[in-house]
């Protein structure tokens, strides 16, 4: 990096902070800090929900992953079938109940559906393993950092998390949907700068197909189930389980889910999630092409390779595959924004995360049960130190998460695949049940996180997406199994809380949104429709 690309990447930095300063007038309230005062446009939102999601996976992880990791590829776009169908589930089943019960954390509903109990026990764990996740995407970006600038890696994760902590802890909601709608533009102009260098240096299309390695063009795979082949990202696990993970995440992670409450209404939530079910698939796209381009010229310049540092173990980085192709062959001032791009991808996961987890602390923990003689000028502080906390945690784990997998993408989905099914069972419970009970909830939840914790230790040919399915289903009949030996909730205190009645028909939404279901579920079609030509055309 040479002064043009310093500049560059400092005056972003430093953009950032400024912006947040700028967005923190007017915090008064709790709500203001973490909803926005409930002003936020849906499409900010939806940009918001995509740059979070996509992040460290469009630069890092998703290119290492096409080019190098063993058993990937273009087979990852498999992944993408399930968004279009989650949206569907998350914008009937679940966000008309947050929305009607005017929540900041959506633990607060589990509270009044079941009680304290289940709100505290999930709110706690999710908080940490969150954390952790978002510990992978510190330590990637950190060791772009660390490649490019020269910084030690310990010194390069202290310095993204404190810019970010920084920004977030004085914006709040406004600082980081602003930041983030400014870091997906960011993220998909850099996507498109590399791909289009990477195409260039290999000689064209025609020639970065001919060059690739055939068996990662691959984009479906129907011979594989991975309930025990070994198969990790056939198409049934891909599409079953990442159903089941996308539901989880767009719709029971309050990571997410707190941007979609900082709309007006439900009808915003519904616009800015089919927004993002239509337009992940296209930027997805463009940075799996990107890591075709960068694995072809790979395979046709054997030496490109050797720049790649070595690992402790002796084998190459594949996740600074990315970084060193543009650090190696694009001009500077180019280098610069790409950079840019690389810490809003970071960034844009990291400020989402901390603002969410201090949403939760503050809500779940404090305000449950330290709420006595705080002001509101109190709780504001609070939740700002709760920002810094969080911050400081996910830093912490940085420093303990390069091993989990060989690339980032699939480090940060099997962290959260842990979980995942469990917290989704969880609101299903709540929703679609009238029987289920808060004891029986905790027990469900601990014995489907335990079911998953196995699989992992001892069951290592299962995938880990089949995980988002089994802890889901465990935690679903056991949970309902054990609530039949408790008292029956009483009709007047889940009133309106369940999908049933006046409720239903709520969630189902008026006439106007079936058309937008049919829609995406159509567009699942064409996305399948759209794999198969690529499979037949390139294999």
């Amino acid at each position: 990096m040479n002064a043009l690309d310093w500049i560059i990447v400092i005056l972003y930095l430093a953009g950032m902070i400024g912006l947040s300063v700028y967005l923190s007038k007017g915090q008064k309230t709790v709500e203001d800090y973490y909803l926005g005062g409930n002003k936020i446009k849906w499409w900010q939102i939806s940009l918001s929900t995509m740059a979070t999601q996509c992040s460290t996976n469009s630069l890092l992880g998703a290119p290492a992953f096409v080019a190098f990791a063993a058993g990937g590829g273009l087979i990852w776009l498999q992944y993408e079938l399930a968004v279009p169908l989650a949206m569907i589930v998350a914008m009937i089943f679940l966000f008309p109940f947050y929305r009607s019960a005017n929540v900041v954390s959506i633990y607060e509903y589990l509270e009044m559906r079941f009680g304290p109990g289940s709100r505290t026990v999930l709110s706690l764990l999710f908080q940490f393993l969150r954390a952790f996740s978002t510990g992978v995407t510190v330590y990637g970006i950190s060791l772009v950092i660390h490649k490019c600038m020269g910084l030690p890696l310990g010194v390069s994760i202290i310095v993204l998390a404190v810019i970010t902590i920084v920004y977030d802890s004085i914006g709040g909601i406004k600082a980081v949907i602003a930041s983030d709608v400014i870091q997906m533009v960011v993220l998909l102009f850099g996507v498109l700068l590399i791909g289009y260098y990477a195409l260039d240096l290999v000689g064209g299309f025609d020639e970065m197909i001919r060059h690739a390695d055939k068996s990662r063009l691959l984009t479906i795979d129907f011979g594989h189930h991975g309930l025990g082949d070994g198969k990790t990202f056939a198409f049934w696990p891909m599409l079953i389980g990442g159903l089941f993970l996308y539901v989880s995440y767009y719709g029971c992670d309050q990571t997410q889910v707190q941007r979609e409450l900082s709309s007006t209404g439900i009808d915003d939530s519904r616009r800015s999630l089919f927004m993002n079910g239509i337009l992940r698939f296209p930027l997805v796209l463009a940075y799996c092409f990107t890591g075709v381009a960068i694995g072809s010229y790979a395979m046709s310049h054997p030496e490109f390779m050797d720049l790649l540092p070595l690992k402790a173990d002796g084998s190459r980085e594949f996740n600074l595959a990315a970084p060193t192709f543009v650090l190696e062959y694009l001009p500077h001032g180019v280098i610069g924004i790409i950079m840019v791009a690389l810490f809003a991808a970071a960034m844009s996961s990291l400020d989402s995360t901390i603002n969410s987890l201090s949403a939760m602390t503050e809500k779940d923990i404090f305000e449950r049960y330290l709420s006595k003689g705080r002001t509101e000028a109190a709780k504001l502080w609070w939740s700002k130190g709760a920002t810094v906390f969080w911050g400081t945690i996910c830093t912490i784990f940085a420093f303990f998460v390069s091993d989990i997998s060989d690339s980032i993408i699939e480090s940060i989905n099997k962290i959260g695949s842990l979980i995942n099914g469990p917290i989704l069972a969880t609101f299903l419970l709540a929703i679609l049940t009238k029987r289920a009970t808060g004891e029986g909830t905790v027990t469900g939840i601990i014995f489907g996180f335990g079911i998953n914790l196995l699989l992992w230790k001892f069951a290592p040919g299962i995938s880990w997406l089949w995980w988002n399915v089994i802890g889901c289903g465990a935690t679903f009949f056991i949970g309902y199994g054990v609530s039949l030996f408790f008292p029956k909730p009483s009709e007047e205190k889940i009133r309106g809380l369940t999908f049933s009645g006046e409720a239903a028909v709520m969630a189902i939404g008026e006439k106007k949104w079936r058309k937008y279901y049919f829609l995406l579920a159509g567009y699942a079609v064409f996305i399948l429709a759209v794999l198969v030509f690529i499979n037949q055309l390139f294999t």
